[in-house]
């Protein structure tokens, strides 16, 4: 265990008892989405020229901001031997979290198929046909981060549910500055089976993706998450292709009643906070007595973290220590905030899990941290942030398919709708559309 900590971590401590707390709780929870106009700009710039220069463009970008010279895009591809190269020199422990990671992360997402991503249909009274189609996308990007740190969970996240849709071909870039390839990323787009892989990053790879280069495939939708210059660009790709969400810095909310050890939920606070400073984390509780042992607890453990530095920024610049009336009190508040990641830290969390409305994952129990959510417990960790769990979901299955509607109309089910459809099209002044439906009705003898 580390010494205390030289310089105490002033981390917001509210009440909800307080006068002033709606103020003070909005200051904390605020964050501007809002893209730094400077990076707008550039990425503009770095789009344009991808979608009128291609290849040329992606290379002159790779060198700039990467690092990596490259005679051609394909110089960058890697290889299927080169993914099966990577899995086979890591560590045999490597090995084995991974292929179990991506075992239980295929379990879930193969029953999120079964109950969600399947074609229906039904023949109603008149024999009219309708249903539903269900089909897989044809080809997708996957972005992996690979800047500050390298995110091989990510690549599992992504590439599994896509694979499970049914995707035809998942296409993987990830940045890898200075040429540096991460080799427990490559094992993993290995195991996940990933089609292609190329090492670009940043708005170029977006933009790559989203028009196709004579290198880099065209696909139908973008997933993953980046830094501000790729949120900008999945922004601004958008309807050209499809994206699963922009991604905000990372948030935890901790909903605790005093009976986990402090330590714990401590380090459950710091495993978001070391993300970055711009990530969240929150800890509402009833209990005043409580909330003090986990401030003493980030105090002595704080300087044992090798990121102490980010933890202490983050939990200083957006974290919250909040002393609720009572723990329906507190679910009130995290469907408020509706946070990224929730974790119930209670003896009883089934009791309080009902009352929670909003959230992107929800962890029940002392003994469910976040972290196993991450990397392996199965359900995707692609989640929404800033509050828009309110009305997103996680990454799913479903992310990777699309539905047709199915209609087919009896003769005698068409004398039923004709007259209904005519009615109102000619209500909303389209002859056309009333006429093509009376056209279909029997005439009278």
């Amino acid at each position: 265990m580390s010494a205390q900590a030289s310089t105490p971590v002033a981390v917001t401590r509210l009440s909800t008892a307080q006068p002033d707390f709606e103020a003070a709780f909005q200051k904390v929870l605020h964050w501007s989405a809002e893209t730094d106009d400077a990076i707008e700009q550039r990425v503009a710039e770095i789009l344009a020229a991808v979608r009128t220069q291609g290849d040329a463009a992606v290379l002159e970008f790779t060198a700039r901001f990467d690092g990596v010279q490259a005679a051609s895009v394909a110089a960058l591809e890697l290889t299927r031997e080169e993914l099966k190269a990577a899995f086979d020199a890591i560590t045999p422990e490597q090995r084995a979290a991974l292929e179990s990671a991506a075992a239980r992360v295929r379990s879930y997402h193969e029953r999120q198929l079964q109950a969600c991503g399947l074609s229906w249909q039904y023949t109603d009274a008149d024999g009219t046909v309708l249903g539903q189609k269900v089909t897989p996308l044809d080809r997708v990007g996957i972005y992996v981060p690979g800047g500050k740190a390298a995110y091989p969970s990510s690549v599992l996240m992504n590439a599994i549910p896509a694979h499970v849709a049914g995707v035809g071909e998942i296409i993987m870039v990830v940045p890898t500055p200075r040429g540096e390839k991460n080799p427990l990323v490559l094992a993993a787009a290995y195991v996940a089976g990933v089609s292609r892989a190329f090492c670009i990053g940043g708005a170029q790879a977006v933009g790559a993706l989203a028009h196709g280069t004579a290198t880099v495939p065209k696909v139908d939708k973008i997933t993953g998450p980046g830094n501000a210059y790729v949120a900008a660009a999945k922004r601004r790709v958008f309807g050209l292709v499809g994206i699963d969400m922009i991604a905000g810095p990372s948030e935890i909310l901790v909903l605790a009643d005093g009976t986990t050890p402090p330590d714990w939920v401590a380090m459950d606070l710091f495993s978001q906070a070391e993300h970055d400073e711009l990530a969240q984390s929150i800890l509402l509780c009833p209990d005043a007595g409580y909330i003090a042992q986990v401030q003493a607890a980030i105090e002595r453990l704080i300087d044992g973290m090798p990121r102490k530095d980010v933890i202490r920024a983050s939990l200083e610049g957006r974290g919250a220590l909040i002393l609720t009336r009572d723990m329906e009190e507190a679910c009130a508040i995290s469907n408020r905030i509706a946070p990224e990641h929730l974790e119930v830290s209670s003896a009883e969390p089934n009791r309080w899990e009902p009352l929670l409305r909003h959230a992107g994952a929800i962890f029940l129990g002392a003994y469910t941290s976040e972290s196993l959510g991450d990397y392996c417990a199965g359900p995707n960790h692609v989640l929404p942030t800033s509050g828009t769990a309110r009305f997103s979901s996680p990454l799913g299955v479903y992310d990777f398919q699309k539905r047709s509607s199915l209609i087919q109309v009896s003769e005698a089910g068409a004398q039923i709708l004709g007259p209904t459809a005519a009615i109102l099209a000619y209500g909303e002044g389209l002859q056309a559309h009333a006429q093509a439906a009376e056209f279909r009705l029997r005439k009278p003898i």
